[in-house]
């Protein structure tokens, strides 16, 4: 008892004692004493100040127990983290480890150990048959037409196999995907942003489709689409959070401290994608997350840190290093390059605008085909029609993450590929200020060059195009690595004319001051690094974030400067070109209620013009005076409102409080449960807890401490603007329109949505087209 009116004191928050009342009337008050947390339901909008309000009293609470408790408690947040940390590691190095054994297999197996990849496999012989592949690795053309048959057979067997492999591949797993978790399709960034900003969406970071996006992460990637694994870690890592922070009820309780763990999940998941701990921290706070408090940062930092030891230690590289695309020069570079590094900006910005406007009309049409309708046909025939365009191109055939650290690497003298066939090739002796030598081929390119500059431009057409018709299949699919990929061969490309022109002009006084003994003035794998930061975020519009994710992706600190250049002027293009990046285009297409807070509200609407829009709604109020227990659940099954104003006076509409339906079927409920004399005529109060009744009439029940007493309210002539900072800065779920205290109407996130969709619509300025 002494327990029950402890409760109360801390939750009633009317001011009135607990000891007042009699035994039945403290049962009364507990009962309508709300959770740690509250329920909602799918596709629900979070109320942001009610959570955190609950987490309060929940943290008051805590500190009235003991030491060890307080600690354990204090502890939990950490502890998530680390566990989160640990397993993403993990699951990453799996993924890495599975997806580059099943990309080797298109093209055969290791003839002594089947479970090693082609470059495991050559490292442990030493007999060497070919260029392209050594003793121990049988390709499928030696099994069937043997290794003596002529050149033509063997590339049409391996044509053959690589489109049915690739093929097969596909299709298992959008097979996988649609049966067992669809949620586990694309990338899942889009989502994971809406859901962080408050928006619920059950099962879309669920155990099924954990498990579905990884596995079917290493067949897609295996099968040769054109998409990327890295962009959905960030939904694999949050789907580990969700499932983990299941174990610390304070979390799994209280939906907005959850997104604090979820923030944290995706900064874990950028790390172990791209080997980039410091970048995940500001993708999470950039890119993802809608709330991110100081707390929040330290532990994303530490979950990054954690994730990405867990990956160094797998070594899923077989590098020792965490970085990607980890590259082993640092030269200086020149301020002339500027001009050439603007010119990639330009053209990535542009890129990546048209690639939007390309992906969201396919997107849309899609739609409307037959082909959209058979999501299994559609990669399917996505699949075999990239396993055919791609074989043809050496730099198509290979993996996306091979062409790009082949494009990243610069050529030195001893190199014989296509990239450094170069007619001239001297020493070139660079410094980096430590007189450290060494032997960069340069000079005129020579034929297999030529050939190699055109297969790199073809390369970027084929992948863009694919793509497009790539991302938005029923598949776990990203596009951080084609994104990067179509960069990096047009920034290679750039690099190879810039050389030759320095080349041509490495007699002239400009170039032999900066250029002292005629050495090499451009390196062609920078470029190719500032073509891809430009192309990726002409399409995503990062911009902080990439560029640390690009330092620490390759390890080349030396090169910040032209990546930040490339990448500030390709955000300027793009967002000149169309407002929006790639998943904020996704979020507007699929009607998820993401409410932008980076945005200017330009327009001069007011709070009264959204309700005048959704005028043909009807709100629903609980009169306070003369509710029944009938009323209430008569209420609830003939609406599906998520939450009713109360009001004191049904005819003046004098607002006194307000409750979600949630809160109300679960109040219902437990008075059912807990009071056997309740009858439908008992009455239900919500402005104080009322004595049991001793006049023999029914019983009474009271809902007082289950009520938001002081619901954020409106008048009907607030600017909307001001309405929408409120929004997303306090992360409302709705606020009650009212004018000295009556009642007009309820405004929501999704009612500001369509307002603002109906004002872009009126002004012919779409905000995709």
């Amino acid at each position: 008892k002494q327990w029950y009116q402890r409760r109360v004191a801390i939750t009633a928050g009317e001011g009135m004692r607990s000891q007042d009342y009699d035994a039945q009337s403290i049962d009364s008050a507990v009962l309508a004493a709300p959770d740690v947390g509250t329920a909602y339901d799918d596709f629900q909008t979070v109320d942001w100040l009610r959570d955190q309000a609950r987490d309060r009293m929940r943290h008051k609470t805590t500190m009235e127990q003991g030491f060890w408790y307080r600690s354990v408690d204090a502890m939990s947040g950490w502890l998530v983290v680390l566990i989160i940390g640990l397993l993403s590691g993990l699951f990453a190095g799996i993924i890495e480890i599975g997806a580059k054994w099943m990309i080797d297999v298109r093209e055969g197996y290791c003839g002594e150990n089947w479970f090693l990849d082609k470059e495991a496999c050559c490292w442990t012989n030493s007999t060497i048959i070919a260029e392209e592949y050594c003793y121990n690795w049988v390709r499928w053309s030696d099994i069937m037409a043997g290794r003596s048959s002529s050149k033509v057979l063997k590339y049409v067997v391996d044509f053959f196999f690589y489109i049915l492999i690739g093929t097969s591949f596909a299709f298992t797993t959008v097979i996988f995907v649609m049966v067992i978790a669809p949620y586990a399709s694309g990338s899942g960034i889009p989502e994971v942003k809406t859901i962080l900003s408050g928006f619920i969406i059950r099962g879309y970071l669920g155990l099924s489709t954990l498990v579905t996006k990884s596995v079917g992460l290493v067949l897609c990637v295996a099968s040769g689409l054109s998409l990327g694994k890295e962009g959905p870690m960030v939904h694999v890592a949050c789907c580990i959070g969700n499932c983990f922070v299941r174990l610390f009820p304070k979390f799994t309780k209280n939906e907005a401290r959850k997104r604090e763990v979820l923030s944290a999940a995706a900064a874990a998941g950028v790390s172990v994608a791209f080997g980039a701990p410091l970048g995940g921290v500001l993708f999470s706070l950039e890119e993802v997350s809608y709330y991110f408090p100081h707390k929040t940062l330290w532990r994303s930092f530490f979950c990054a840190m954690v994730a990405s030891v867990a990956l160094q230690s797998l070594n899923p590289y077989s590098t020792g290093q965490s970085a990607l695309f980890y590259i082993e020069y640092d030269y200086a570079w020149h301020f002339f390059e500027l001009v050439p590094f603007i010119a990639l900006g330009v053209i990535g910005g542009i890129l990546g605008a048209f690639f939007i406007k390309c992906n969201i009309w396919w997107c849309l049409k899609r739609k409307t085909t037959k082909l959209g309708h058979h999501p299994v046909v559609e990669v399917v025939c996505v699949a075999m029609v990239t396993a055919l365009i791609s074989f043809i191109n050496p730099f198509t055939r290979k993996s996306t993450s091979s062409l790009i650290k082949e494009l990243f690497a610069v050529c030195e003298w001893e190199d014989n590929s296509g990239l450094c066939d170069y007619e001239y090739t001297e020493r070139a002796h660079l410094s980096n200020g430590t007189s450290q030598a060494s032997n960069i081929a340069w000079g005129p390119p020579g034929s297999n060059l030529k050939n190699a500059l055109w297969e790199l431009c073809a390369a970027a057409l084929i992948k863009s195009i694919l793509t497009v018709f790539t991302f938005g299949l029923k598949v776990p699919a990203g596009l951080f690595i084609p994104s990067l990929a179509v960069g990096a061969c047009l920034g290679r490309v750039m690099g190879v004319l810039v050389q030759y022109v320095t080349y041509l002009n490495r007699d002239s006084p400009f170039l032999t001051d900066i250029c002292p003994d005629k050495s090499v003035c451009t390196l062609t794998g920078l470029y190719a690094m500032v073509g891809s930061a430009a192309v990726l975020s002409g399409v995503t519009r990062m911009t902080v974030s990439l560029v640390v994710i690009m330092f620490e992706l390759t390890g080349g600190i030396t090169y910040i400067v032209p990546i930040m250049v490339s990448v500030m002027i390709a955000k300027w293009v793009g967002d000149f070109i169309t407002p929006h990046g790639i998943y904020d285009a996704h979020i507007i297409i699929n009607g998820y209620p993401y409410l932008e807070g980076k945005e200017r509200f330009m327009h001069m609407s007011l709070c009264e013009d959204v309700l005048q829009t959704k005028s043909g709604s009807e709100v629903k109020v609980i009169d306070s005076s003369t509710a029944t227990i009938q009323d209430i659940e008569v209420l609830l099954e003939t609406t599906t409102y998520h939450g009713f104003p109360i009001v004191q006076n049904p005819q003046l509409n004098l607002v006194i409080g307000y409750v979600s339906r949630n809160d109300l079927v679960r109040a219902v409920r437990c008075a059912r449960e807990r009071h056997i004399d309740l009858v439908n005529a008992s009455r239900v109060c919500f402005t104080e807890i009322m004595r049991s009744n001793t006049s023999g009439g029914p019983i009474s029940v009271s809902f007082a401490n289950f009520i938001d007493h002081d619901p954020v309210c409106l008048e009907p002539k607030t600017p909307l603007a001001l309405t929408i900072d409120m929004f997303t800065k306090l992360g409302l779920s709705q606020v009650l329109i009212t004018h000295r205290g009556r009642l007009h109407g309820i405004v929501t996130r999704k009612d500001i949505l369509r307002h603002v969709d109906h004002l872009q619509k009126t002004c012919k300025r779409h905000s995709i087209f």
